[in-house]
């Protein structure tokens, strides 16, 4: 049996708060929340589309703790992104793996991995052959042992502003 579970639209405040202990442990804490409600509205209407790109696998805490009652200790959240096909990818699908992360007096049980575990099964189900995700030193043994290599192109991103009379 495993430890991990499909998340529902009723996780979304929770997976919402796990993505904030990912990104405080490797950004330090920051005390911007605004984004948080849509985040938990984005995460309610995708999570609530069983046959959406979307989904997330999560452990739930065994005790009570940050999440509270009913809480998770640990998520893995993806995503099915659509390109052309290619040599090796013919359907163009790729996946890509975000906001893992594991409170942090749940870690070291196996819930990441767990997590993870179901995740790739999803995307192994729905036939993705290429899985990206961007690893912190801390996640990257998980991520080695499960298959996963470093790959030669970097990365690069453009963040457009949305600007007022533009």
């Amino acid at each position: 049996m495993s430890l991990s579970r499909r998340a529902i639209p009723a996780d979304a405040e929770e997976l919402v708060r796990l993505r904030k202990v990912m990104q405080d442990s490797f950004l330090g804490p920051d005390p911007d929340v605004s984004w948080q409600p849509a985040a938990v509205t984005t995460l309610r209407d995708r999570l609530g589309d069983p046959a959406g790109s979307l989904t997330a696998f999560v452990v739930e805490r065994p005790v009570e703790g940050p999440g509270g009652p009913g809480g998770l200790a640990a998520c893995a959240v993806g995503t099915i992104e659509y390109r052309l096909g290619g040599p090796g990818n013919p359907e163009g699908t790729c996946g890509y793996v975000f906001s893992v992360a594991t409170d942090e007096d749940m870690r070291r049980r196996g819930y990441s991995r767990a997590c993870m575990e179901g995740l790739l099964g999803w995307f192994r189900e729905r036939g993705v052959r290429k899985i990206d995700l961007r690893a912190s030193s801390d996640g990257e043994p998980l991520y080695t042992s499960l298959g996963f290599v470093r790959t030669p192109d970097p990365a690069m991103r453009l963040s457009l502003q949305h600007r007022l009379g533009s």
